[in-house]
């Protein structure tokens, strides 16, 4: 039973900051690793059970998503999933203790790269560097792979992608976010299913709830007017997370 309330409250909090800021499977993933999941068994359910609460935030954001960029919506769908799998494909070869060392390391990044993503955009413009569809696609293919090889932090890292290639609407890159969340997942579910990296009993109990969190977060977001407060939001879930992981 303790297990059971464990799980279904890590789902949902990972539902609600996947959909809020990216991030929720660094919630999930510790939950398994504590009942006993080895670490690489847990990253792929832990991205087992964010896909659920991605599609439902992606419905609830529906109306924001749209490119604003060079590169067009299917492009990046596109290149996403194909960059995607061959992450996954790379995190099949990772032993577990290798694994563990490298995520800290991960979300720092991440975190990094978004709280400088204001500063990065603006000096490029001042440079008058245009960013149009081949940069952007290489910039979505390289943050594609660390998404399909580990989910916990490539929500943040995502919107730090989307304001260097010239999106502005944070609402509107949150909607994009989750959809490409939820084309990672897929694809490198496929993978790790395919390898018997899923805990299926545990990954019953944290899709529903990683689901119905998702879909509160969603709506929960879109809520909110002032974007820096968000902005300001996401970077404290990233600096926390970095520091709880470097710790364990």
């Amino acid at each position: 039973m303790l297990s059971i309330v464990l799980l279904v409250l890590a789902g949902l909090m990972a539902g609600m900051v996947n959909a809020i800021a990216g991030g929720g499977t660094l919630l999930s993933f510790p939950a398994l690793v504590w009942l006993g999941v080895p670490p690489v068994m847990a990253n792929a359910t832990a991205t087992l059970t964010a896909l659920p609460g991605y599609i439902g935030s992606t419905w609830a954001f529906r109306n924001d998503i749209r490119a604003e960029g060079s590169l067009g919506l299917a492009g990046v769908v596109g290149t996403a999933a194909l960059r995607g799998l061959t992450g996954a494909g790379l995190l099949l070869i990772t032993s577990g203790e290798a694994f563990v060392g490298i995520v800290p390391w991960l979300i720092f990044a991440a975190t990094l790269l978004f709280a400088a993503g204001p500063r990065l955009v603006a000096m490029v413009q001042a440079r008058g560097v245009k960013v149009g569809p081949v940069l952007s696609a290489v910039a979505i293919f390289l943050v594609s792979g660390y998404g399909g090889y580990f989910n916990g932090g490539v929500g943040i890292m995502l919107l730090a992608m989307f304001s260097l290639i010239g999106f502005r609407n944070l609402h509107g890159m949150n909607g994009l976010k989750n959809l490409l969340s939820a084309v990672l997942s897929l694809v490198s579910v496929t993978a790790y299913a395919s390898a018997g990296l899923i805990a299926w009993d545990s990954a019953a109990v944290l899709a529903v709830s990683t689901t119905l969190g998702g879909y509160i977060g969603a709506h929960q977001a879109r809520r909110i007017r002032h974007t820096e407060y968000l902005r300001g939001l996401i970077v404290a879930i990233g600096a926390v997370l970095t520091l709880v992981f470097f710790v364990i």
